[in-house]
């Protein structure tokens, strides 16, 4: 089932009086259950169109629609909401809270996106989100003992242990090594499949494009292919 639909987006900078657009005019929808990448070289686009996707920018034109409402309408505090409640982030680095363990890095993230799940559950939440990345052994572990690998699959389970919609991730592997890499990526794969996500994915990295359902080139702030 479609969830999330790109319409006609448009972005364009202004720097004085130069106008320099980004995004020419993207169409994309997006399916639950499904992982898209999205690729192309520096510059053509993909990271701006998935900040845009994910209410972390505006675009100049076109529409965002997800479930039924368009956030390109929606004022400042309404996005923040959803992207709170329904879209989980993933990005390059971890960027995990040095003096917080595993545990306390989710259950601050179920305070950040207002989850009404009570204590206890939050917990069990938590016990079964880490056994499924695997991270489990490590609940009382702070950042610092961590592996660079260990620490991407802590910011995944953070990124949907409030039970988002949509997961955006944002070069989840660059900075990892490639068996490392291909670990996370198979994660999310797994992820996207048995929790019925929406993940959308910006990546350089095409050893891991076979995990993918779908893979999207952009060049110049255009699609050209599906």
């Amino acid at each position: 089932m479609t969830l999330f639909t790109i319409d006609n987006v448009r972005k364009t900078f202004t720097n004085g009086e130069v106008k320099e657009e980004i995004l020419k005019g993207v169409n994309l929808t997006l399916k639950e259950g499904e992982l898209t990448a999205l690729v192309g070289a520096s510059g053509s686009g993909k990271s701006t169109l998935l900040t845009i996707a994910a209410g972390l920018q505006s675009a100049s034109d076109g529409k965002i629609l997800f479930e039924g409402g368009n956030l390109t309408e929606m004022n400042g505090d309404q996005v923040r909401k959803i992207r709170a409640s329904k879209f989980g982030f993933v990005f390059q680095f971890a960027h995990l809270v040095p003096f917080l363990t595993v545990e306390e890095q989710l259950l601050l993230m179920l305070d950040v996106s207002e989850s009404k799940i009570n204590k206890t559950e939050q917990k069990r939440g938590i016990d079964n989100i880490l056994t499924l990345v695997g991270m489990d052994h490590r609940k009382h572990a702070y950042p610092s003992t961590l592996s660079g690998g260990e620490k991407q699959r802590v910011a995944i389970a953070r990124a949907i242990i409030h039970k988002p919609k949509v997961l955006f991730a944002d070069e989840p592997t660059a900075s990892l090594d490639s068996t490392k890499s291909r670990d996370v990526m198979t994660l999310l794969r797994d992820l996207t499949k048995s929790l019925n996500l929406t993940t959308l994915m910006v990546t350089h990295d095409e050893e891991i494009l076979s995990n993918a359902d779908r893979i999207i080139k952009m060049s110049d702030g255009l699609v050209l292919g599906r």
